[in-house]
């Protein structure tokens, strides 16, 4: 028999495969959390653009003296939406806000529905003025009829780490002054 044979015992092999076996369970153990950390991100960052997308929204909106018939509005309710003018192909060539009904900026909280295109998010949309709330300081009664505070809420029910729906609801809040433009 020859002393200097290459290879491995059988205590050796089962060693190696009890260390490979427990490193792959704790591997098995983090990857359910992790990918809950990215759905989590996923949320977090689409409920950021939604907030942001409505802000734009409200900041490219027209604004006229008269906050009953402004396009922004002003309340606790979402703001009217403005009457668009079309011409003979059907091209949008002017708006006004006078005596509408609906909302341009609506609360999209319908449950199972949300925001459209993205089902598991609910969007809220207020607009006060700063002549009656203070707005980062703003005071005096011209400089704060000029201004306007948007505020978005957007709100969602991220996962859990099993898989399932957290027990309590997300939000995230974005807030923008809006000048007369």
């Amino acid at each position: 028999m020859i002393l200097n044979e290459r290879g491995l015992t059988l205590a050796e092999i089962l060693v190696a495969v009890a260390i490979i076996g427990l490193g792959l369970v704790g591997l098995a153990v983090v990857i359910p959390v992790s990918s809950y950390g990215l759905q989590e991100g996923n949320q977090l960052s689409t409920a950021t653009f939604l907030a942001e997308q409505m802000i734009e929204r409200a900041r490219s909106a027209q604004w006229t003296q008269n906050p009953a018939v402004d396009c922004l509005g002003i309340g606790t309710a979402a703001a009217p939406v403005p009457t668009e003018i079309v011409d003979s192909t059907n091209t949008v060539v002017s708006a006004t806000c006078n005596g509408v009904t609906t909302t341009q900026f609506p609360d999209e909280t319908t449950s199972g529905v949300g925001v459209s295109g993205y089902s598991p998010f609910t969007r809220t949309v207020r607009v006060t003025s700063c002549a009656t709330l203070s707005c980062a300081g703003v005071t005096g009664t011209n400089s704060a009829h000029m201004l306007r505070r948007v505020g978005v809420t957007v709100t969602y029910t991220p996962l859990t780490a099993g898989g399932g729906q957290a027990p309590a609801p997300k939000t995230v809040y974005l807030e923008w002054l809006v000048s007369q433009k």
